[in-house]
């Protein structure tokens, strides 16, 4: 048992995970130790111990019978209900002897110290993954079984994550209950209002370790690294042409189609997607909204901009790996390459 600014922890020798309970650090044992004789009579599944059984069986009862009574939203766990109410009185009881930084759940530090120390305990045992939770593993291992335990009650939709549920049910039901306390703007989810409040900050947590550039999102810096790999992981079933972004994608199947849904309302012309209807209108109404901060030049499409600024800041993103030489433009790279294949 180790000390957390007086607060003791169970710690598990096996796998480092910690326990701020005595009775959840025992139940965790009994996971290694492979003793799991309550059985799911509607799935199968196993657990360690009747309290585990029953709260796994509100998943597919959607029993949530533990009660918040200051808003009144519900839980299926009461541990759930106990950090819920963190969030009305603001308690935050668990802190990083590190940094700091303050949590109203005991996990929620336990997984914050894995950010300091990297250590990532849960590894997948299909793919080798490693995870620094064992909540995410779970999650994880989903992608390889196709499981979706978690039912739209409205539609029938399946999820493999609880969460993705609950913001789904908000697309029926309308609910935005994270407003922007800066511009008013309010979300389905809160992970959006993080993500929209960079808007306001400036924020861009995630550099790119290849050339320093910055993202608002994890899904951004993504996209990005790939244009220094070169991968392009989704693939035209009816061309085999593949592309780096997903969207992308979903606008070249339409050449193969031939649906165009957006049409222009002054020539009429259409297009297969918002976006490039967006694009077209330019043509029409004149209008540049991407400025060069630096010079003051402004263009019809934020591509253009950002090759521009490339002029300024001498950035040349895209690198030959055959001799090594740099381009600040993707054509100009595939025209060089032509030197060493002879095309």
């Amino acid at each position: 048992m180790s000390e957390e600014l007086g607060k003791s922890s169970y710690d598990c020798d096996i796998c480092k995970e910690s326990f701020f309970e005595e009775s959840k650090f025992n139940q965790h044992k009994q996971i290694h130790r492979g003793e799991k004789q309550h059985q799911c009579d509607v799935c199968g599944k196993s657990l360690s111990d009747k309290n585990s059984l029953a709260r796994h069986k509100r998943i597919h009862t959607g029993e949530k019978p533990y009660h918040c009574n200051v808003c009144g939203k519900s839980f299926s766990d009461d541990s759930h209900l106990t950090q819920h109410t963190r969030i009305h009185t603001g308690e935050k009881p668990y802190s990083c002897d590190i940094c700091g930084e303050s949590f109203s759940a005991g996990n929620s530090l336990t997984r914050h110290k894995r950010i300091h120390t990297g250590e990532k305990p849960f590894p997948c045992d299909i793919c080798g993954k490693s995870f620094p939770e064992n909540f995410s593993l779970t999650q994880h291992i989903r992608i390889h079984t196709g499981e979706k335990p978690y039912n739209c009650s409205i539609c029938d939709k399946s999820f493999c994550n609880d969460s993705h549920l609950t913001r789904h049910i908000r697309t029926h039901t309308g609910e935005k209950p994270y407003p922007c306390d800066i511009c008013g703007e309010s979300f389905s989810a809160g992970s959006s209002l993080t993500r929209h409040r960079r808007i306001h900050t400036g924020e861009k947590p995630f550099p790119c370790d290849i050339c320093g550039k910055s993202f608002t999102e994890n899904s951004g810096l993504t996209k990005h690294k790939r244009i220094h790999t070169g991968e392009k992981p989704h693939k035209c079933s009816i061309c085999d042409k593949s592309f780096s972004n997903y969207s992308h994608l979903i606008r070249h199947i339409r050449i193969h189609t031939g649906v165009k849904r957006f049409p222009c309302d002054i020539c009429g012309k259409s297009f297969s997607d918002d976006s490039s209807l967006t694009k077209h209108k330019r043509i029409h109404t004149g209008e540049k909204p991407y400025h060069c901060d630096l010079c003051g030049k402004s263009f019809t499409e934020k591509s253009g901009l950002t090759k521009h600024k490339r002029i300024h800041t001498g950035e040349q993103p895209y690198h030959c790996d055959i001799c090594g030489k740099s381009f600040s433009q993707a054509g100009n790279l595939n025209t060089h390459k032509r030197i060493h294949t002879g095309e």
